[in-house]
Parts: C-alpha cells; structure tokens; sequence
C-alpha cells in the first residue's frame, strides 16, 4: 500500500515542478523570440523522461544489418594475420576431399542420431557452411601458407538458427570424439574431434580441432583443421585453418581476434582500420 500510495505524490511533484516552469517562463517572456513557456515545460519533462529510463536511447535503434559490401569490408587481411599466408582468388572453390566419406553407422551402435550429426560435420566443413546457410550477406577469404589454408568467412544469420548451431559444435566433442568415414573407393578413414579454445571476442564463440586420418594417392596422411566461430549479434564469422602441414591454432586464433573488431567496426557504421593496431 506504501508504494501505491507514493505514485500519486510523485506525479504531483512533477506537474508543480512544470508548473512552477511555465509560471517562470510566461514572466520572463518578452516578445523577442525567445523559449515558449510551453516549449521549457516541454523540454523539462522530456529530460526527467530520459533520466527515468535511461536505456530507451540505447535501445531505440534497431541493430544495423549486414550488407555484401559490409561483409567484404569485414574480412581481413594479409597483414591481420602475419607469417607468410597469401591471399589467393579461388578461396571460393576450395574443397577438402579428405573430408569426403560415409560415416560407419554401425561403429556407433545404439547412438545412431550421433552419426548423423557426424555426417553432418564432415559434409559441412566441405561445403564451408559450418553454421548453415547464410539467411543474408556473406563474404569469405582464402589465404595459403605451404600445404595449409585458412578461410575465413562472414556472414548474416537468423538469430535462432545462429544459436543453434553454436549449441550444436558444443555438443560434437562427445558425439563425435572418434569415428570412421569410408570414401568411394572403401578407403577407411578415422576422424576425431575435440574442443579448442577460442579468443573472448563477440557475444557467443566455440572452436574444434578436426584431424582425419586416410590416405592420398597411397599415401599415409593426416588432415588438421582448427574451426573456431564467433557470433556478433546475428553474424558470425567462422576461420577454418590448417592442412597436411598440422595444427593452424596460432593463426586461427589471430584470425579471430583480428576478424571480430572488423566486423564489429562495420555494424556501427566504422570503417576497419586498414593494418592491425592502425587507429588513426
């Protein structure tokens, strides 16, 4: 009863406080132009109006939304990510063949929904749709370093489908911690995958390591990728690095740290900063 009881006292100290306003105002007025009585009075509840909520402005404007041209202007750089990677024109048509292969059902015996997530890790990382299809713009990078690669990729999302794939990654070190894939020619290939580590950047962030062990031209070899992805309101980045050459962490990570003030700086309507720590 106190707290309904103080509502009205409020609201009166209010309309005597505007009052008392209007009353200065309309003695004060001599004709030349000045502030109305009705504009202060105006003015005065306006200000005690923002006090009282002072979320409302921050909250007010819609979050802007990703374009191609935005998406592009995210994307880094040579330069954001040292050694000796090279920018290469073809990122677009980059395909894994090791990722290739029909998960064995039967190596996972009552968890069959397990080998379906599986499947559906090997088929998206060959397609570089790790978080699905883009609901919007989307921009992506490649850049090479002996016989590893790193892709980085930009795009917008749906919020709900966005977060659900972040909860899906999470859950593939356990489902999917070991398995077998055959190829078309009934080559075996054991893949694992483990959680990483991921730089606190954005709002929402998961990473894994990926190594398939199989064959290349009757070769023994091991593919390693380190795939880490971040959320920054309804977009998302996502770097896939690595190769036959082993583990790319260190640059993935760079990649991330480097790639998520980009896009940051792209939704707020700034232009990234053309070389890392270039603030002018």
């Amino acid at each position: 009863m106190t707290r309904r009881a103080s509502r009205p006292v409020r609201v009166f100290a209010v309309a005597l406080a505007a009052g008392t306003l209007l009353t200065t105002a309309a003695c004060s007025d001599d004709g030349n132009g000045g502030s109305t009585a009705s504009d202060v009075a105006a003015s005065s509840v306006t200000d005690e109006a923002r006090a009282a909520s002072p979320l409302a402005a921050r909250t007010s404007a819609a979050p802007a939304r990703l374009t191609e041209a935005g998406a592009r202007a995210a994307l880094i750089t040579e330069a954001d990510i040292e050694d000796d990677w090279t920018k290469v024109d073809d990122a677009a048509t980059w395909r894994e063949k090791l990722l290739v292969g029909k998960v064995d059902v039967a190596g996972f015996l009552t968890a069959k929904t397990d080998a379906a997530d599986c499947q559906k890790l090997l088929d998206r990382l060959y397609d570089d749709d790790l978080l699905g299809k883009p609901a919007g713009a989307s921009a992506l990078a490649g850049f090479e370093q002996g016989d590893s690669r790193l892709l980085h990729q930009v795009a917008a999302y749906d919020r709900a489908p966005l977060a659900a794939s972040l909860t899906w990654l999470g859950t593939l070190p356990d489902k999917c911690d070991q398995f077998t894939a055959t190829d078309a020619k009934d080559g075996k290939r054991t893949v694992q995958v483990i959680e990483t580590s991921v730089p606190e950047e954005g709002d929402a962030r998961q990473g894994l390591r990926v190594t398939v062990q199989g064959t290349t031209n009757g070769t023994a070899t091991t593919l390693t990728l380190d795939v880490m992805a971040v959320r920054v309101g309804d977009d998302a980045i996502t770097v896939t690095a690595g190769g036959l050459d082993g583990d790319e962490s260190d640059s993935a990570e760079q990649a991330v740290k480097e790639g998520t003030p980009r896009l940051k700086d792209v939704l707020a309507g700034r232009t990234p900063a053309a070389d890392p720590g270039d603030d002018d």
